[in-house]
Parts: C-alpha cells; structure tokens; sequence
C-alpha cells in the first residue's frame, strides 16, 4: 500500500481541484514504487505536474483577492524548490533525497489538502468561481482587501 492513498478525506468537493490531487497522489505512489532506473523520470515528472497543479491554484488565488505573497502560496514555490533539489540529487546519481520526500510528502499533503486548499475551495465557491472560463460569478463577495494568509478563518 502506498504511504499516501487517495481517501475521501482529501476530497474537497470541486472536480476540478480533487481530479488534480488524485493525479498527485497516482504519480506519488508511482515514484514510491519506482526502482532506481525509473525513479528520476518519475520525480521529474511529478515536479511538472506539481509546478502546473499549483500554478493553478495559485492564478485562482489572484483573480479572487488573494495577495500575490499570501502563506499558501509561499509554501506552493518551497515545496516546488524542494522536490527540484531532489531531481538535482537523482541526476547526480543520489536518489535518497527522492526517496525521503516522497515520504515527506506523503505527510505534508493530506495536512496541505485539509487546511489551506480546503480554504482556498471554500473560497471559490463562496465567491462563484468558474474554472473553465475564470470567470468570478459572485463578484460583490471577494474580499476588500488582498488575502495574505492563506485564506482559513485562523489564517488571515
């Protein structure tokens, strides 16, 4: 079993933010389960996937009042800088890092998932968002001022 199944736990009740972290959690376990040989193409590949999943919610966050520097998407561009030093240890022949991180990340997501993008769907739907077509159907319930938090009630 893998150390980060997908559940209904991290289901968010949006297609298209829960379509996205299923494929996360897939390309995960593919990696764990990776030998040596396929483990760097993999980690790769789930750095690309990453960079667009979070890419994504973070051009949500800005067309919905989000400051561009809020915690959630601080911790978006930390995450991507971690997973890239270790493509950086794989291409050097160290797959270690890699392996410890999909540990890491099998930890970190679920919390990630619960908190600040749970935050983040009750936001889009508070505010009416549109994925398809970006557009903002309730515009009067964005919020006066940018976000800088990462959007929870304890998180401002």
């Amino acid at each position: 079993m893998p150390a980060l199944p997908w559940s209904d736990a991290l289901e968010l009740g949006l297609s298209f933010m829960d379509d996205t972290h299923k494929e996360f959690v897939d390309l995960l376990a593919r990696c764990e389960e990776a030998g040596d040989d396929a483990l760097p193409a993999l980690w790769d590949e789930l750095i690309a996937h990453t960079a667009d999943h979070f890419g994504r919610e973070d051009e949500w966050m800005l067309s919905t009042g989000f400051a561009s520097g809020n915690c959630h998407s601080t911790q978006h561009k930390v995450v991507l800088h971690v997973l890239r030093e270790g493509a950086a240890s794989a291409r050097d022949g160290d797959l270690r890092p890699a392996r410890q991180m999909i540990q890491e990340l099998a930890a970190w997501f679920p919390q990630h998932a619960q908190t600040m993008d749970a935050a983040l769907a009750l936001h889009l739907r508070g505010v009416g968002y549109d994925a398809e077509t970006g557009e903002v159907r309730e515009p009067e319930r964005l919020p006066a001022l940018e976000i800088s938090g990462c959007g929870g009630a304890s998180c401002s």
